[in-house]
């Protein structure tokens, strides 16, 4: 992965309260200027006050932030939106079994220079980052390789080096470097079930760790207020109404999971695509099997459909098209 060095520094002092709505202890700063590596800014983004503080924290402090929550919740995007509005360069690397040691450290490389091949190191994401002023985020925490976790391990100290055998060389982190992560569990291992190939993270790193935040799921009516915000054709009172019943029927899924009914859980991305393909096919009943009831257990159908039932005031066999009135 190539990558210029990005050569800025944060100046700009920020009024948290005005730009998130928390109030700090702490100065926050901003970059001046955007670059290519600043996530785009999503006005209509609803920010949970303690998640807030937490990255907020992170960013102005240098400490070490871990996100915990059920999925969907939007862990990795309230980092990504914070970064945005403090125009703090940030990257996402997805932490599944296909992410090797040598994809965060880098390999050898055969290139041409004066027209000939030569074998050339090319460093990975993780060397680059370090040396740059860059919020590093990753993704599915838990679900890392062990060779990955260790190396890791090694950047997780706040002023600890980066020491790259293969290369004989020790980097040292940028004075703005960040560090960030987010799983769904707390590095003790999956014990419910829903997230399969998480595993239980070396105690000795969670502790590492300066800050371990939990982000649990929005109000029904601060989650109604996001999807109405993100699709307008339903900025409306009938539509208003529908959003409404399918928040309900989200909540009675997450109750039903924690209660240990089902398997299967009902997120806000879930809620949001679900009113999607209802804007699509004029069809409630039919947007959300194929949004979510056909995807869950068959053997507990029947109660997902009991949820739709006590939203909705209908059967969900007997569900007809619901217009929105544009």
């Amino acid at each position: 992965m190539k990558n210029k060095d990005i050569d800025i520094e944060p100046s700009k002092k920020i009024d948290t309260i005005n730009l998130f709505g928390v109030e700090c202890n702490f100065d926050v700063l901003a970059f001046e200027k955007k670059t290519e590596h600043v996530p785009e800014i999503d006005s209509s983004y609803k920010f949970d006050p303690q998640t807030t503080l937490a990255i907020l924290a992170g960013f102005a402090c240098n400490r070490r932030v871990l996100i915990q929550g059920y999925h969907g919740t939007g862990k990795s995007t309230h980092i990504e939106q914070v970064a945005a509005r403090l125009n703090w360069p940030c990257i996402r690397i997805n932490l599944d079994s296909h992410i090797s040691r040598i994809d965060l450290i880098g390999k050898d490389a055969i290139v041409l220079k004066d027209n000939k091949q030569v074998t050339e190191f090319q460093d990975g994401i993780l060397p680059w980052a370090y040396k740059n002023p860059v919020a590093l985020v990753f993704d599915e925490y838990d679900a890392g390789r062990p060779d990955v976790m260790f190396v890791i391990q090694r950047i997780l100290e706040t002023e600890g080096k980066l020491t790259l055998l293969d290369q004989s060389r020790v980097l040292k982190p940028n004075q703005y470097f960040r560090l960030f992560a987010t799983s769904n569990t707390v590095g003790l291992g999956d014990t419910s079930g829903l997230y399969h190939g998480t595993q239980q993270i070396n105690q000795g790193q969670m502790d590492r760790w300066n800050i371990v935040s939990t982000l649990n799921y929005l109000s029904n009516d601060q989650e109604t207020k996001i999807i109405i915000s993100k699709i307008k054709q339903l900025n409306n009172k009938e539509g208003k109404e529908i959003v409404k019943c399918m928040v309900t029927t989200a909540d009675l899924s997450r109750s039903g999971f924690i209660n240990g009914d089902i398997s299967t859980v009902m997120s806000p991305r879930t809620v949001l695509t679900w009113a999607e393909n209802y804007l699509l096919l004029n069809d409630i009943e039919y947007a959300f099997k194929l949004s979510f009831l056909n995807r869950c257990d068959e053997m507990e159908r029947a109660i997902i459909e009991e949820y739709f039932q006590r939203s909705f005031g209908i059967d969900i066999t007997d569900a007809k098209v619901v217009n929105v009135k544009e």
